[in-house]
């Protein structure tokens, strides 16, 4: 299972990763992507809605059931991946590429409170 270092994670199974003007980019991991299935539906947040941290801002549809995605952090969304509409395969088969939306948040540290690549592969290993 692929967990990349240089990324924050939620224990709900978001990726984050801090992009250079604040902003942060979501998706849903390698291992969500692989327990849901080969995904068949994308829901994207708004442009412009603000969400607080935990909170269902997308979701996500397999052949095997749907997923909410929560909003790592609290903030306002900046960006969807409109790509994923047409093609939410892109998420099986590259969770990472296939980014969600991006969030400003609220609060310019909120990302650093989150999972580091080892901590949330330790919780993983406990889910099981």
């Amino acid at each position: 299972m692929n967990i990349p270092p240089n990324l924050k994670y939620t224990t709900s199974h978001e990726w984050v990763r801090k992009e250079a003007d604040g902003s942060l980019t979501v998706g849903i991991t390698d291992y969500a992507q692989d327990a849901l299935g080969d995904l068949v539906y994308v829901e994207l947040p708004q442009p412009g809605a603000k969400f607080e941290a935990g909170q269902p801002c997308a979701v996500v549809e397999s052949v095997k059931a749907a997923s909410d995605v929560y909003a790592p952090v609290g903030g306002e969304i900046l960006a969807t991946n409109t790509d994923l509409i047409t093609k939410p395969e892109a998420v099986n088969e590259d969770a990472f590429a296939a980014w969600l939306f991006k969030i400003k948040p609220f609060d310019a540290g909120a990302a650093d409170a989150l999972l580091s690549a080892e901590s949330y592969q330790q919780n993983l290993a406990a889910e099981k």
